[in-house]
């Protein structure tokens, strides 16, 4: 008898977090679907999907799931990780930098929820990973736009859990600390962490951890895939999962 692949769809899949949870899941043994606005280049896994399109425009989504349907009739796990970062002060951000973050931090999340939620109820129930940040908790000067569209991942997951419930999906969130990924290396640029090159800001960074370092994409899809996972996770629903090295643990004051 032929073995039923799980199948997950995956956001945002050519950046760093995304890159190695597509990869994770793949080495699960899941089917990957992956979207990004940006080309993968190598390595997608050979029995997944790369469809390329840009989930800011709402248009967008009718083609990316027209594609998914032609791949698979179900899904078991969604993960919502496309992301953009202003690094700026809020004087100076655009209406444009502002509308344009939250339309593709945000409201993806929203939208593609209404076109998966009948492929997860296909699959009898699954399971919808939403990558928020710790800046939904806790942030810092010249973000703003960013803290607050991963601030409203975290209480759309919450919303989404109790409506979804009834059809055995659970949604829950992962928020990330300082993770070596390229959005990271351009926020530096933010100059919060002090002048000096690159790798002396990460350092920098990083002792303001209590793990005295800093996150790496691995470390973040694991969190993903337990979330994920019904075997793992199955009494988590509505909760958001703190991965930052214990960095919201230390009091500022400190």
């Amino acid at each position: 008898m032929k073995e039923i692949k799980r199948v997950v769809l995956v956001t945002g899949s050519a950046g760093g977090i995304g890159r190695a949870t597509v990869k994770l899941f793949s080495d699960k043994g899941w089917n990957v679907i992956g979207v990004d606005c940006r080309d993968f280049g190598e390595g997608f896994p050979a029995d997944g999907l790369f469809i390329k399109a840009d989930i800011a425009d709402p248009s967008q989504f009718a083609f990316l799931f027209d594609k998914l349907k032609q791949f698979t009739g179900y899904l078991n796990a969604v993960v919502n990780n496309a992301a953009v970062q202003v690094s700026k002060p809020l004087v100076e951000t655009t209406v444009e930098e502002w509308d344009m973050t939250i339309a593709t931090n945000l409201r993806p999340v929203f939208i593609g929820a209404r076109y998966a939620h009948p492929l997860l109820c296909t699959a009898g129930g699954g399971a919808i990973v939403n990558v928020s940040s710790v800046h939904a908790i806790q942030t810092s000067a010249n973000i703003a736009a960013y803290a607050t569209s991963k601030g409203g991942i975290l209480a759309l997951t919450r919303a989404m859990a109790i409506e979804f419930a009834p059809n055995n999906i659970r949604v829950n969130a992962v928020l990330p600390g300082a993770v070596d990924t390229p959005m990271l290396r351009n926020g530096m640029e933010r100059g919060i962490q002090g002048g000096g090159t690159m790798v002396e800001r990460l350092d920098n960074l990083a002792r303001r951890t209590v793990n005295g370092r800093i996150g790496t994409p691995n470390e973040i899809a694991q969190a993903i895939y337990f979330l994920a996972d019904n075997s793992q996770s199955s009494f988590m629903t509505g909760q958001a999962l703190v991965v930052d090295g214990g960095a919201t643990a230390r009091l500022s004051t400190e």
